[in-house]
């Protein structure tokens, strides 16, 4: 085996160092040196770092995993700032002497693990240190389960603000992240998808959260007098990201709605299309389905050319005839219209009596509130109730209103549909819970409305007399 000393190390480093350039040079135009471009400058400077990235970064991915497996419980043991190799056996204890070796050769070599020989133990460069705690931060974050990946940016921007000031790349790569998501959410409303839009919204509702938590950041780097003009303009501009992110909710609400209005119900049993496709998404083996559907097996029916030349022949006779001799086609009775009386119109017209008697009458003066959903589409069985339910969404539309029948009476009636995001429990034997909603009629609120500023009036009276 060859030794080397320190000179010839050194040698040997200048040598690498000088192809690198070489090397380097080949990537850019014969007219331009890599000195001449401004943005790789800050590259070239942290070339140390980058290098401790490319020693335990290099190879395959078994090999990355094992480098960091022996780097992350060497630097566990924080009582003592060196480690013999009597240690590091005792620690790593599960891996094979070869494949421990051959690892730490490998961090040795490339300067994250630093050999003492007057003490004969192992230490851990910093710069190692500061390669895993930059990897453990994007563990922990991939941990969270964030879908948005904005907690991280977000991250960094808080820890650079709190210790000195933040960089105009690390807002640039926030504010990129934010456009995307604002980008990606405009695409799943546009799509017109459902399933796509839940997704979306769910996204969404994570992004808002990490958007809460960092605008006091942004707020705190737009009023630093330190910072510069560049990293004003960046913080500005996230902060108009932000709000433009903030305010998709409505559009989220109008895309959902407009879903609900045209969805389509399977007869009266309450589901709908929606519905069977969640469930056939959650089923594992949709095959499996079709076990048993067939009891017997398709048995397929020929026919020579002959009689199908037969036929042919027939049929393009018998209506030559037809035509030379001029006979008008036998009359047929009009197919049979459905009856209009059918279940589901008597009962929309059922409802719609009932829903026409709401008046202001529907207001509780003890609980201040109006009748909630549940006295109008109960008591019912699970289909009407999920009818009824189907319908809501009609009252109050121009475009339905403009139309006839009983869905446009329904939309004409003067009501308002209002609803909340959360469900509460009834009691029927029918339906478990129910969301929290309510029909109010025009004219209470209109009136209370009108009431509001009159009894701010008067409060205000009351305090000028006492005064």
């Amino acid at each position: 085996m060859q030794n080397f000393d320190d000179e010839s190390i050194v040698r040997i480093e200048d040598d690498l160092s000088d192809q690198n350039d070489l090397s380097l040079k080949s990537y850019f135009k014969s007219s331009l040196t890599p000195d001449d471009v401004v943005a790789l400058a800050p590259l070239r400077r942290a070339q140390p770092m980058l290098q401790a990235f490319t020693a335990l970064f290099h190879g395959g991915i078994n090999s990355v995993l094992m480098r960091l497996l022996v780097l992350r419980e060497l630097t566990a043991d924080v009582d003592s700032p060196s480690l013999s190799r009597a240690d590091i056996n005792a620690k790593l204890g599960y891996l094979e002497p070869e494949a421990l070796e051959t690892v730490l050769t490998r961090l040795r070599s490339t300067g994250l693990l630093v050999w003492d020989p007057s003490q004969s133990v192992y230490r851990i460069a910093p710069m190692a240190r500061n390669v895993l705690a930059a990897i453990e931060s994007l563990i922990q974050v991939e941990q969270q389960d964030d879908p948005s990946e904005v907690s991280y940016m977000l991250t960094q921007v808080a820890g650079a603000q709190a210790v000195g000031g933040v960089s105009v790349e690390q807002l640039h790569h926030l504010l990129g992240r934010l456009i995307e998501l604002t980008e990606e959410f405009s695409d799943a409303i546009a799509s017109g998808s459902e399933f796509q839009l839940r997704t979306a919204q769910q996204k969404w509702h994570t992004a808002c959260d990490w958007v809460e938590k960092g605008s006091q950041i942004i707020h705190a780097i737009t009023n630093d007098s330190r910072a510069d003009s560049a990293t004003h303009r960046a913080a500005q501009a996230i902060g108009r990201a932000q709000s433009a992110l903030l305010n998709m909710q409505g559009m989220f609400s109008r895309a959902l709605n407009q879903i609900e209005r045209q969805r389509v119900h399977l007869g009266q049993s309450g589901l709908s299309t929606t519905d069977i496709k969640m469930w056939l998404l959650q089923r594992d083996d949709l095959a499996s389905l079709a076990d048993g559907a067939l009891s017997h097996p398709v048995t397929p029916h020929f026919i020579t050319p002959s009689e199908m030349i037969d036929v042919a022949e027939s049929e393009l006779l018998s209506h030559r005839n037809s035509a030379v001799l001029g006979i008008l086609p036998t009359g047929e009775n009009a197919p049979s219209i459905a009856n209009d009386n059918s279940e589901a119109l008597l009962e929309l017209d059922h409802w719609l009596d009932l829903l026409g008697n709401i008046d202001g009458n529907s207001y509780d003066p003890e609980t201040k509130k109006h009748k909630p959903l549940q006295d109008y589409l109960l008591p019912a069985s699970f289909a009407i109730a999920s009818y009824r339910a189907s319908l809501l969404p009609l009252i109050g539309d121009a475009n339905e209103a403009s139309l006839q029948g009983a869905t446009a009476i329904l939309a004409r009636l003067p009501l308002t549909f209002s609803s909340k995001d959360k469900m509460q429990k009834v009691s029927d034997p029918h339906v478990a819970a129910i969301s929290v909603a309510s029909l109010i009629p025009l004219e209470s609120q209109q009136k209370s409305h009108q009431e509001a500023p009159q009894e701010t009036l008067r409060e205000t009276q009351h305090e000028a007399k006492h005064e």
